[in-house]
C-alpha cells in the first residue's frame, strides 16, 4: 500500500478533498491530507486568489513542502491544483518519490533546479477544455512531463470545470471523478 501526501487547491481543504482522500484510504491507502490554510476554506476561486496573495504562493508551497518533512522519502505525492506545485517541487527534488498524481494543474518541468526524475511514475488528470490547465499552458507541460517520464500518462476528461474531482463544490463532475478515482487506485497498486 503506499503512502501519498495530498496537496489541496485554492479554496482549502474542503469536504471533497476529505471525500477524495478517504476514498484512497479506504482502499488501503495511507493518506495525509494537511490544511495548509490553517481551517480556512473559501467559497469562490476569487475569496482563495486573494488569500493566496496574502500570505504568498511561495509560502504556500512552503507549508506543503514542510509537510513533507515529517514523512519517510518513499511518498507518492499529490496534488490538486494551487498544490500541484508544492507536489511537483517535492517530486522533482526530495529524493526516494514513489509518485506523483497531479490533478487540475502541471507546471514545466524547468520550474524547479532538477529534472523529472525519469523512473518515477506520474499521472496528470485534467478536463480538456479547462481555461486554466488549456489556456495558462499547463496541457503543454503536462505532455513535455509525460513524455519525459518513463511511466507518465495525461488522462484529459470531457468538460470546462476546472476542480472536478471535489463533490463539495458545483464544478464536481462524478462520472469523471469515478474514473479518476479508478485510475488513481490502478497507480498506487
Amino acid at each position: 500500500m503506499a503512502d501519498v501526501l495530498l496537496l489541496h487547491h485554492v479554496l482549502g481543504r474542503t469536504k471533497g478533498i476529505e471525500v477524495f482522500a478517504d476514498q484512497l484510504r479506504d482502499a488501503g491507502h495511507t493518506v495525509h491530507a494537511p490544511d495548509l490554510f490553517d481551517g480556512r476554506i473559501f467559497s469562490s476561486l476569487e475569496e482563495g486568489l486573494a488569500f493566496v496573495k496574502e500570505i504568498g504562493f511561495e509560502e504556500v508551497t512552503a507549508r506543503g513542502v514542510r509537510a513533507a518533512s515529517e514523512l519517510s522519502r518513499d511518498v507518492v505525492y499529490a496534488g490538486f491544483s494551487l498544490g500541484v506545485k508544492a507536489a511537483q517541487q517535492l517530486t522533482q527534488t526530495r529524493e526516494g518519490a514513489r509518485g506523483a498524481l497531479f490533478f487540475h494543474a502541471c507546471l514545466p518541468t524547468s520550474a524547479f533546479e532538477s529534472q523529472w526524475p525519469p523512473d518515477v511514475p506520474v499521472q496528470v488528470h485534467a478536463m480538456s477544455a479547462d481555461p486554466f490547465f488549456v489556456e495558462d499552458g499547463d496541457i503543454d507541460a503536462a505532455r513535455e512531463l509525460v513524455a519525459s517520464a518513463n511511466h507518465g500518462e495525461l488522462f484529459l476528461y470531457e468538460g470546462k470545470e476546472h476542480l472536478f474531482t471535489d463533490s463539495s463544490l458545483p464544478s464536481y463532475d462524478a462520472d469523471a471523478t469515478k474514473l479518476v478515482i479508478k485510475r488513481v487506485l490502478d497507480f498506487l497498486a
